[in-house]
């Protein structure tokens, strides 16, 4: 009731309430109603016209379909929503967080409790946070969000005003564009040379790859000849760029891109892997130049 009814999202997850009474035994089915009409990804070049896809829109019908065929089983709730596949590490960790919060930490199996107590104070990878600072940092948010909205603190004692669920306010990410091919390119930088495309947008796919992991290469894309943007491309795996250089809403037709390395060096090398091309409609072109 707070999702924006006109939004993908909505209708994604209405679709699946709609699988779930139409095949109430038969989760399979459902999942395969959502990869028939959900599953092509806009935003994530990697997930562009390939079996990938770590869309918002089709890994949360996963939980859904999770919580849904799971019927209140911690086990069950899990096992669906990996087996959906996709982003199944965060797909059935959402689930039966959801799940949780609705039984009640008490409620939880012990089977799936007994070994937090060894690593909550262990920090994960990347981070100094462990469970126990996540934990009280969600803590302290949801106390604040309860006061900011009326609510009051007093001891142990929580008090929580009511609400009506009311939809925020719709926004659309990536309007009137669509991926309508993929230009294979393969070369380094330095032989990539003047990529030509026809549409509204492209994203440029690829890697530096460098023996210094401190290594930072600058690199710059110009499109018909306008210099577009100038990046920064670590070496290191934790800091890098994912994607080489992109640019949207351009205007409809041919453009013509070249590039630059600003501060090469003998140990490192910029490699282009291909490129997505977008359009403002979904109509596939059947051909593009490759790079010349």
């Amino acid at each position: 009731k707070t999702i924006p009814q006109q939004s993908t999202f909505y209708q994604c997850m209405a679709d699946v309430i709609k699988w779930h009474k139409q095949y109430p035994d038969d989760w399979k089915q459902t999942w395969f109603e959502c990869e028939k009409k959900w599953s092509q990804d806009i935003g994530c070049p990697d997930g562009v016209f390939v079996p990938f896809n770590i869309d918002a829109v089709i890994n949360s019908a996963y939980i859904v379909i999770g919580l849904l065929y799971g019927e209140g089983d911690f086990y069950k709730t899990m096992d669906i929503s990996t087996r959906c596949g996709q982003d199944s590490d965060c797909n059935p960790a959402s689930a039966v967080g959801i799940l949780g919060t609705m039984i009640g930490y008490d409620r939880i199996p012990e089977y799936w409790r007994r070994g937090l107590a060894k690593v909550e104070d262990r920090a994960f990878s990347y981070t100094d946070i462990s469970l126990n600072k996540a934990y009280q940092m969600s803590f302290d948010q949801a106390i604040q969000v309860v006061q900011q909205n009326g609510g009051s603190v007093a001891g142990d004692s929580v008090t929580i005003v009511c609400q009506l669920p009311e939809p925020v306010r719709y926004e659309k990410a990536f309007e009137n564009l669509y991926p309508v091919t993929k230009q294979t390119i393969n070369k380094p930088i330095d032989q990539v040379g003047e990529v030509v495309f026809e549409g509204t947008g492209v994203v440029f796919k690829g890697y530096l790859q460098c023996t210094d992991a401190t290594y930072v290469g600058k690199a710059e894309m110009r499109i018909d000849g306008e210099l577009v943007e100038t990046v920064n491309l670590p070496a290191s795996y934790v800091t890098r760029r994912n994607d080489l250089f992109w640019k949207y809403q351009l205007p409809k037709g041919k453009h013509t891109v070249t590039f630059s390395w600003l501060n090469p060096r003998k140990d490192a090398s910029i490699n282009y892997t291909e490129a997505v091309i977008y359009s403002d409609s979904p109509n596939k072109i059947v051909h593009q130049p490759a790079a010349k």
